[in-house]
């Protein structure tokens, strides 16, 4: 099987080569953004960028709308929302005050630059599984679809994310790879390298609503955090939580592996808001 920069088997539709662009370089670099507001307006944390998740805070009470589409808003006033890899460059969010007064808000969304990288000459079998195969990602896809549909009360999601595992980024979100001609699905994650074994944490407090063995992830879990808020952790050796159990913030709730299709042991950990994949590593600690 060929091996590739980020431990992951070519036929892994989420591989990426490992290489931070100038953007996120920039993105990391950057403090967390509020909107300037008179007080008792609405505020948030985060960049409104491809792959960006944004957490806010308005009055309880305030309606809020991302282009058209109503948010979830907690009794706090607590809303989050996110941007896709490929969003477009401008978005629109709309907030109705509690005394009826409509406040939108024209957000220019930053463009990101994605490595793409083309490999050829490899074996057929590891570009495109057999129809058994084919059978078992296609209901193991309807499964996670499922479990990231979520869309709780639960507000874990307002506290700062958290590193799941240490180790060396041998993977990024964004990129994508060009298989014998054919393009694959973009890496939608962030891949820590480690030996097996390694402790891996829930990234927020939450509930899981996903644990099983997939033929591309491997050994997974799926946490909800709230308001569509999901975080995933792949390739794992061993789980240690069971679906419907609440965790905590920093709780060790499985072990790094090898398992799906991978290379090499790592952990694959991706963010998203509901079915929209978000990069997590400009909301990580230094």
């Amino acid at each position: 099987m060929t091996r590739l920069p980020c431990g992951c088997a070519a036929a892994h539709e989420f591989c990426c080569d490992g290489a931070p662009d100038s953007v996120r370089r920039a993105l990391l670099a950057a403090p967390a953004l509020l909107l300037a507001r008179p007080a008792g307006a609405v505020e948030w944390r985060g960049s409104p960028a491809q792959g960006g998740m944004l957490v806010g805070r308005a009055a309880p009470g305030t309606r809020v709308a991302l282009d058209g589409r109503n948010l979830r808003v907690g009794p706090a006033g607590d809303f989050v929302f996110g941007f896709g890899r490929d969003h477009g460059p401008h978005a629109m969010l709309r907030f109705i005050h509690p005394d009826g007064r409509e406040d939108p808000r024209a957000l220019a969304v930053l463009r990101r630059e994605w490595n793409v990288q083309h490999i050829t000459g490899l074996p057929p079998a590891q570009v495109t599984p057999d129809a058994a195969a084919l059978r078992r990602i296609g209901a193991e896809r309807e499964r996670l679809g499922a479990a990231r549909a979520a869309d709780s009360a639960l507000t874990h999601f307002t506290a700062p994310l958290a590193w799941p595992a240490r180790g060396r980024i041998s993977g990024v979100f964004g990129s994508q790879r060009v298989l014998n001609g054919q393009p694959r699905q973009p890496h939608y994650g962030l891949d820590v390298a480690g030996p097996v074994g390694t402790p891996v944490s829930a990234a927020l407090g939450g509930r899981v609503t996903l644990s099983g063995d997939f033929f591309f992830f491997g050994e997974l879990l799926v946490l909800d955090h709230g308001h569509g808020v999901n975080t995933l952790y792949a390739h794992l050796s061993e789980r240690l939580v069971a679906e419907g159990e609440e965790v905590a913030q920093g709780q060790p709730i499985a072990r790094m592996g090898a398992t799906g299709r991978v290379t090499g042991p790592h952990l694959h950990f991706s963010l998203s808001w509901y079915q929209t994949w978000l990069d997590p590593q400009p909301l990580l600690p230094a």
